[in-house]
C-alpha cells in the first residue's frame, strides 16, 4: 500500500468533511436524532459519512471500510480496515461547544498504523505521515494548500504535578475515583479524540477512559498519539488496545505519555 497516498486522501476527505460539517453547525438549528443505541445523530454525522466512504472507496477499493454510521452493516473485518468516525463528539456539535472532530485512520494487523484528527471549529488539524510520525498541521487547512507540518512529541511526565485530560460528557464516578490516584496538577476536559491529541502534543499527561468507547471513536487518535511516542493501553492489564474486536467495542483503556507509572485499575 502506498501510504503517501493514504495519508494525502485522509487529510482531504476529513478537511471537506469538517466544510461540510461546519455549514451545518454555523447554519440554522438541525434535527437530533436517535440512533437505536439511543445515541444521537445529526445530518452532520450523514453528510460526512457519506463523503468519506465514497472518497475512501473511489481511492482504495480493495480496503475494508469500517464507520460508525454504517456499524450495523459490519459483522467482521479484514486484516487491514480503514475505520472512520465522521464526527466524533456530536453531543459537542449539538450543544455547539466545538469539541468535535473527524476521526479517519487505517488499521492493520490489530493495530491503527495511520491517522487524521481534524477539529474545524477549533482548526486544529493533527495527522501521520506515511512513516506513522505524527504532526499538526497549522494555518487554514485548505485542500489544495498544505499548511506548515509541526511534529509533535509526548511531555516527560512530572508524576508529582500531571496534567490529566478527561472527557466533558462522559466523566464517571470510576474514572474520578481512578484520577485520585495520581498526584495531578491540572485536570483539563476536551470532548471526542482531541483528548489523545492533547497527549500527543504534551498539552496533557494522561487520558484514562473508564466508560464504554468504540473502535471508530478511538483509532485515529491512538494513531496520532503513537506516533508523537504515546502509548494507548487496556486499562485492566496494561497491555495494547487493540483493534478489529467482536462488534468493535473497546474495554476502558488508559491513553499516556511514557515515563510515568501507571496505578493499577
Amino acid at each position: 500500500m502506498n501510504k503517501s497516498e493514504i495519508s494525502t486522501v485522509i487529510r482531504t476527505l476529513a478537511i471537506q468533511a469538517g466544510e461540510k460539517i461546519m455549514e451545518i453547525y454555523d447554519g440554522d438549528d438541525f434535527e437530533v436524532k436517535s440512533k437505536s443505541d439511543e445515541s444521537p445523530v445529526t445530518i452532520a454525522d450523514e453528510t460526512a459519512d457519506a463523503l468519506i466512504s465514497a472518497g475512501l472507496r473511489a481511492a482504495f477499493p480493495d480496503v475494508a471500510l469500517v464507520t460508525e454510521e454504517q456499524s450495523d452493516t459490519h459483522t467482521e473485518t479484514a486484516n487491514t480496515f480503514f475505520i472512520v468516525d465522521p464526527l466524533d463528539g456530536t453531543k459537542e456539535f449539538i450543544h455547539r461547544r466545538g469539541d468535535f472532530t473527524v476521526n479517519i485512520a487505517l488499521v492493520e494487523d490489530g493495530m491503527p498504523t495511520l491517522g487524521v484528527v481534524y477539529a474545524p471549529a477549533k482548526k486544529r488539524l493533527f495527522i501521520t505521515d506515511a512513516e506513522g510520525v505524527s504532526h499538526e498541521e497549522m494555518g487554514d487547512h485548505k485542500v489544495d494548500v498544505v499548511g506548515e507540518m509541526k511534529r509533535i512529541s509526548v511531555s516527560t511526565p512530572d508524576e508529582d504535578a500531571l496534567i490529566v485530560v478527561a472527557s466533558k460528557s462522559h466523566l464517571t464516578d470510576e474514572t474520578k475515583d481512578y484520577i485520585n490516584k495520581y498526584n495531578v496538577k491540572d485536570c483539563r476536559s476536551a470532548g471526542s479524540s482531541l483528548k489523545f491529541c492533547l497527549v500527543a502534543t504534551g498539552e496533557a499527561d494522561i487520558y484514562p477512559r473508564v466508560g464504554r468507547t468504540m473502535e471508530w471513536d478511538t483509532a485515529a487518535g491512538q494513531a496520532v498519539l503513537q506516533g508523537a511516542g504515546g502509548r494507548v493501553v487496556r486499562f485492566d492489564n496494561h497491555e495494547p488496545l487493540s483493534y478489529g474486536k467482536p462488534i468493535f467495542e473497546n474495554p476502558y483503556f488508559i491513553a499516556y505519555a511514557p515515563g510515568m507509572t501507571l496505578q493499577k485499575a
